[in-house]
């Protein structure tokens, strides 16, 4: 079940991420120029609600079908996904989220039946008749049959939504999101449900609480922050350097490994992220777009000046709970297990959760050459799920390495894990990631790591390189 809740989150993530972009630049139109922004403007505040209703829903369609079809897959999605657009007063994400990826799998099936039946000379006419028509009859299809049920599922999770506001219950959500993270599960929620709703909301009063559910970094702040002034060894020394990464960076991971190491600090998370939602609560703060990554700088941006006071102190105050809640439990609770075995542990969680085998394989099996005669490398990757965070972290790190080792001529780039270039000769990238990279280029060696951040691979691979590139 978590393996198809995984895989199912990944999917919708995968719709959403590459588009985020987008999403700020509504989120900071939306900020400056509305009735109640930075900057009030009546005629530029027009492009905020074609935005939201039209651009972002045909974006999401586009990238989900392009996923399935590729770019002939994305054109027929985006076409079908107008449908529910102009059928629907509300913005339709989820609608795109359906209709964009079912719109280019029946393309594809439609291809494949067609496989070696078009005469030569004809392929254009039937690739460019077949995706309109079909196009034409999907919009039909999906503006009578697709959006009344989006409609029944929005009315149906505003009443749940509803509910839990009215009674004043929001802050119980943290019971779920908080451990949901740390099993891996912060996109499928993030964007996959909670961006939804919150531009929903955005639309409704401009703002919404949902950007915050899941992006608050106070709460993995202050458990770091504990084991600053806390924890032993190789944790204490590297918290310093996760908390900058987390809180400015914005990558929440980098602080799953020390939950995992005392799993009970999964309380001080739920108490912390239980806090600051009510502070946001009590405060009536909202973010205008998704802040990606989780940064406390990307909340500001988007946030609106009147929100200020209540972002900042619901951060705080959320830091402040979960750091004092992880304090007995760090200084009273037993030994702490290695920072090293955390990683591990984070990693064969989320290999048993995605059903991957660990691997060891560093070079392509077909591969024999020993170090001094396989070939100079010119181009090196560093691969993660979406290509944005952590890759780029890692990519950053090498790439001082290389420097300062003198080394010129080498390429170093980040990217999806499932859309490695293919003239990438080594791929450097998490280990329940492997098998991934590999599909994505079987050609390439790959160097299989636990922490993007610091680690011992990274050395050997320059001395691997001094070697090659001599």
């Amino acid at each position: 079940m978590k393996e198809k809740v995984q895989v199912f989150g990944r999917f919708l993530s995968g719709m959403v991420m590459p588009n985020i972009g987008a999403f700020i630049a509504w989120g900071l139109i939306t900020a400056l120029f509305i009735e109640t922004g930075w900057c009030p403007n009546a005629k530029i505040a027009e492009l905020v609600g074609p935005m939201s209703s039209v651009l972002l829903p045909l974006l999401i369609a586009y990238t989900g079908g392009n996923v399935i079809a590729g770019q002939r897959g994305g054109v027929i999605g985006a076409a079908a996904t107008m449908g529910v657009i102009v059928g629907s007063d509300v913005p339709m994400f989820i609608g795109a989220m359906i209709v964009g990826p079912l719109a280019a799998w029946v393309i594809k099936q439609f291809d494949k039946w067609m496989e070696n039946r078009v005469k030569a000379g004809f392929e254009m006419l039937v690739n460019n008749f077949s995706l309109g028509i079909i196009g034409a009859i999907l919009a039909v299809a999906a503006m009578f049959g697709v959006t009344p049920l989006v409609n029944v599922l929005n009315q149906a999770m505003s009443a749940g939504v509803g509910f839990f506001v009215e009674h004043g219950l929001l802050p119980l959500t943290s019971v779920f999101i908080e451990p949901a993270k740390v099993l891996f599960l912060n996109n499928a929620l993030n964007h996959g449900i909670l961006s939804p709703m919150g531009i929903q909301q955005v639309e409704e009063i401009g703002k919404s609480i949902f950007f915050l559910l899941e992006a608050n970094p106070g709460p993995g702040l202050g458990i770091l922050l504990a084991y600053c002034i806390l924890g032993k060894g190789n944790a204490k020394s590297s918290a310093p350097g996760a908390v900058i990464i987390h809180f400015f960076g914005g990558i929440h991971e980098i602080y799953f490994p020390y939950i995992l190491m005392n799993p009970l600090l999964l309380l001080a998370a739920i108490a912390g992220g239980a806090s600051g939602v009510f502070v946001f609560n009590m405060f009536e703060t909202g973010l205008t777009a998704p802040a990606s990554p989780g940064s406390i700088l990307a909340l500001i941006m988007m946030a609106e000046r009147h929100c200020y006071v209540g972002l900042l102190l619901g951060v705080a105050v959320s830091a402040a709970v979960s750091f004092l809640v992880s304090v007995p439990f760090l200084k009273f609770m037993g030994k702490d297990a290695s920072l090293e075995e955390a990683q591990e542990k984070k990693n064969a969680m989320k290999n048993e959760a995605k059903g991957i085998v660990e691997t060891t394989m560093h070079v392509p099996e077909e591969s024999t050459e020993d170090t001094t005669a396989k070939k100079r490398v010119k181009k090196i990757a560093f691969a993660c799920d979406a290509g944005m965070g952590s890759s780029a972290m890692g990519a950053t790190v090498l790439k001082k390495k290389v420097t300062a080792a003198g080394l010129e001529g080498i390429e170093i780039i980040h990217t999806p894990v499932s859309s490695i270039p293919a003239d990438v000769q080594i791929v450097v990238t998490h280990q329940e990631l492997g098998e991934r990279a590999a599909h994505s280029n079987p050609n390439a060696e790959r160097i299989l790591i636990t922490n993007f951040l610091a680690a011992p691979e990274y050395d050997r691979l320059v001395e691997d390189l001094k070697q090659r590139n001599a």
